[in-house]
C-alpha cells in the first residue's frame, strides 16, 4: 500500500462552479486510491481558505505528492516527487493521474495535454482486429506503433488475427497505460480495461492516419468500467471522430463482421476437407457404400462437422458481439434452428441479431437482488434469450427467411448468360471499391454465406476480384515503371505476393496516393475478373487462400476458365493504370544535331 498526499487548489477562477469541480476531483481521487489499496490525504484550497490541512506526519510519510490545480511549488514538499495536474485531468481520468504520481512522473500542464498530448511521452496500449484477421489487423498495428513513436509515446499493440491473439498485453502494461485504443472492425472484449480511458475506432484510421487517431483518442477517450455504456454506445462517436466512418463501421455492421470472422475457420476447414474427400474417393465419397474409407471420414468431418457449425457460429458470435457472453448460447441455438428449418446463413444472421438484442434488452430490464445477480449471465439470460430467439425463429421469422433463401438459391443456381455476368461484375466492383472496407466486406460476407447453401460461384468471383487489384498494380509497376515512383515500384513486389494470397489490402498504399486514377482502374479489372468467373461457371469451395488453394483437387470448378478470369482482370487493371496515370516526368527531347 502506498501513501499519497494531495493539495487541490480551486482559487484560479474563484467561482462556485470551479469550487464544486474541485470537490468532485477530491472525491474521485479518494475513491480510486481506495480501490487501488492506497491511502490518500487531501488538503483543499478554495480562495483564501484551506480545509483539511495536511499533517506534517502525513507529508513526511508520503510516497508521492499531487498538486492539483496549483503550481506544486509548496515548500512543505521539498525533496518529494510532486506530480502536477489540472482539475480537468482528475475528472477525466483519476486513475491515470494516480498512476503517474505513484510512478514519479510529472504530468504535462493541462493546456499542453489537451492541445498536444504527444509532448508528454504517454503510454498507449492497443488492440487491432479485422474480420479475416490477416491484413488490416497487422497494418493497423504497424500504423499505431509508427505513429506513437513519431509523437514521442510508448505503445504496445496486441493483434487479434486469424491465429488468435499475438503479443498479448499484460496486466501490468494495461495498469500503467494512460490510454487504450481499440482499432477493430470486430467486437473486442473490453473487460480487461475497466477504469482505463478507452477509444474505439475501426482499423482504417489507424492505417491511414495513425497520428491523427492517437491525438483524437487522447481528446475523446471515455473511461471504461463495470456498468459503463456498452461498446456500441461509445463506438459511433469514436468512429465518427476517427474518420467520418459513421455508424456504417459500428453497430450492426460490426456485429455482422464479428460473426463472419468467427465463421470463416469453419467454412475453410469444411470446404477443404470435402474437396480432399472428393479427390480421394470421387464425387460419391459421401455415400454409405464408402463407409470405413478415409474419403468418407473426411467428408463426414467436413460436411457433418465443420459445415454444420457454420451458421450456429455466425449467429452465436453476432449475438456475442451485441450482448457479450450471455448472448452466445441463444445465438448458437437460434443458428442451429435456422439450419434445421432451411433458413441457412440468412436465418443465422436474423437469429444472431434477435438473440443479441433480445438478450441485451433482458439484461437491462431484469433487476435482481445483488445476491442473485450472479445467476443472470449463467442461467436466467441464456434460458430466456434462447426461448425468445427459438420461439421467434420457429413461429415468426424462420419460415419467411427460409423461403427467401430458397428463392435466392434457386435464382443463383439457375443464373446463366447476362444475369450471371452482371452478378459477377457487381461483386467484382464491390471487392475493388474499398479493398477491405465495408463495401468489400459486404460482397465477401454475401459470397461466403452462400457456401453454406452449396452455392460456390459468387465465392469464386469474389476471390478472383479480390486478387486482381494488387496483382494488376504489381504488373503495372513492371510494365510501365514511368508511372510509378521508386518506392512504388519496390512496393509492387510486395503487392504481388499479397495478391497471390488474396489480400486485397496490398493495393491500399497505391490507392491512397492517387485514388481518383487508381481506384477506377482497379474496379474495371476486378469487375471483368468477376464477370468472367461467373460466365465460365467457376466455383470455389473455400473462402480464402488465393492461388495456394487452386492446386487442391475439386477446390475449384472450371479451373482453366477461372485462371483466364484472374489473368484477364490483372492485365486490364495494369492497362487501365497505364491509361489513367500520368508519367512522372516527360522524357527529354533528343538533342538537335
Amino acid at each position: 500500500m502506498s501513501k499519497l498526499v494531495a493539495v487541490i487548489t480551486a482559487e484560479e477562477a474563484g467561482t462556485e462552479r470551479l469550487g464544486t469541480r474541485a470537490v468532485l476531483a477530491a472525491e474521485a481521487l479518494r475513491k480510486h486510491a481506495h480501490d487501488g489499496g492506497h491511502a490518500i490525504a487531501i488538503e483543499f484550497h478554495d480562495g483564501e481558505t484551506a480545509r483539511d490541512v495536511l499533517a506534517a506526519a502525513d507529508i513526511v510519510d508520503a510516497d508521492a505528492v499531487l498538486a492539483i490545480g496549483g503550481s506544486g511549488g509548496d515548500p512543505r514538499f521539498a525533496g518529494k516527487a510532486v506530480t502536477a495536474a489540472g482539475v480537468d485531468d482528475v475528472l477525466r481520468d483519476p486513475a491515470a493521474v494516480l498512476t503517474r504520481a505513484l510512478a514519479g512522473q510529472a504530468a504535462p500542464a493541462p493546456a499542453a495535454a489537451a492541445a498536444a498530448p504527444q509532448a508528454g511521452g504517454r503510454r498507449i496500449v492497443a488492440i487491432t482486429s479485422c474480420p479475416t484477421g490477416i491484413a488490416h489487423t497487422f497494418m493497423a498495428a504497424e500504423g499505431i506503433l509508427q505513429a506513437a513513436k513519431a509523437l514521442g509515446h510508448e505503445a504496445r499493440v496486441e493483434t487479434q488475427g486469424s491465429v488468435g491473439a499475438r503479443d498479448g498485453l499484460t496486466a501490468e502494461e494495461i495498469r500503467a497505460a494512460d490510454l487504450v485504443i481499440i482499432a477493430a472492425d470486430t467486437q473486442v472484449d473490453l473487460s480487461r480495461f475497466d477504469g482505463k480511458r478507452v477509444y474505439l475506432s475501426g482499423t482504417k484510421p489507424a492505417i491511414n492516419d495513425g497520428q491523427g487517431l492517437i491525438n483524437r483518442a487522447f481528446a475523446d477517450a471515455r473511461v471504461q468500467g463495470k456498468g459503463a455504456a456498452a461498446p456500441d454506445d461509445a463506438a459511433p462517436a469514436a468512429a465518427k471522430a476517427a474518420g467520418g466512418q459513421g455508424s456504417g463501421r459500428t453497430g450492426p455492421y460490426r456485429h455482422l463482421m464479428t460473426g463472419v470472422s468467427f465463421m470463416l475457420p469453419f467454412v475453410t476447414t469444411g470446404g477443404l476437407l470435402i474437396a480432399i474427400a472428393f479427390a480421394l474417393g470421387g464425387i460419391y465419397a459421401y455415400e454409405d457404400a464408402n463407409q470405413g474409407t478415409l474419403a468418407y471420414a473426411l467428408f463426414q468431418i467436413g460436411a457433418k462437422g465443420a459445415f454444420a457449425l457454420m451458421v450456429p457460429a455466425l449467429a452465436g458470435y453476432i449475438a456475442y458481439s451485441v450482448a457479450d457472453r450471455p448472448g452466445i448460447a441463444p445465438g448458437m441455438i437460434g443458428g442451429m434452428i435456422a439450419t434445421q428449418i432451411g433458413a441457412g446463413f440468412l436465418g443465422g444472421i436474423v437469429a444472431g441479431f434477435i438473440a443479441g438484442y433480445g438478450t441485451a434488452w433482458l439484461n437491462r430490464n431484469i433487476r435482481l437482488h445483488r445476491n442473485l445477480e450472479g445467476l443472470k449471465p449463467v442461467l436466467i439470460l441464456p434460458i430466456l434469450g434462447s426461448l425468445l430467439t427459438g420461439l421467434l425463429m420457429l413461429f415468426v421469422v424462420g419460415e419467411p427467411v427460409a423461403q427467401l433463401l430458397a428463392t435466392l438459391s434457386d435464382w443463383l443456381r439457375n443464373m446463366q448468360g447476362g444475369s450471371a455476368i452482371l452478378l459477377g461484375l457487381i461483386i467484382g466492383l464491390m471487392m475493388a471499391f474499398d479493398m477491405g472496407g465495408p463495401v468489400n466486406k459486404a460482397a465477401y460476407a454475401f459470397s461466403t454465406g452462400l457456401i453454406a447453401s452449396e452455392i460456390y460461384g459468387p465465392m469464386a468471383a469474389a476471390m478472383a476480384a479480390g486478387m486482381t487489384p494488387p496483382l494488376g498494380i504489381a504488373l503495372a509497376t513492371k510494365l510501365f515503371p514511368g508511372r510509378f515512383t521508386g518506392d512504388e515500384r519496390e512496393a509492387g513486389n510486395a503487392a504481388a505476393v499479397l495478391g497471390l494470397a488474396f489480400i486485397s489490402e496490398g493495393a491500399i498504399p497505391f490507392a491512397a496516393r492517387d485514388p481518383f486514377r487508381v481506384i477506377p482502374s482497379l474496379m474495371v479489372g476486378s469487375g471483368l475478373a468477376g464477370a468472367i468467373s461467373m460466365a465460365v461457371g467457376a466455383q470455389l469451395k473455400v473462402p480464402h487462400g488465393g492461388i495456394f488453394v487452386l492446386p487442391i483437387p475439386n477446390a475449384v470448378v472450371s479451373l482453366g476458365g477461372y485462371l483466364v478470369a484472374l489473368i484477364a482482370g490483372t492485365v486490364v487493371t495494369a492497362i487501365m493504370l497505364r491509361i489513367l496515370k500520368k508519367p512522372l516526368a516527360k522524357p527529354e527531347a533528343p538533342a538537335a544535331v
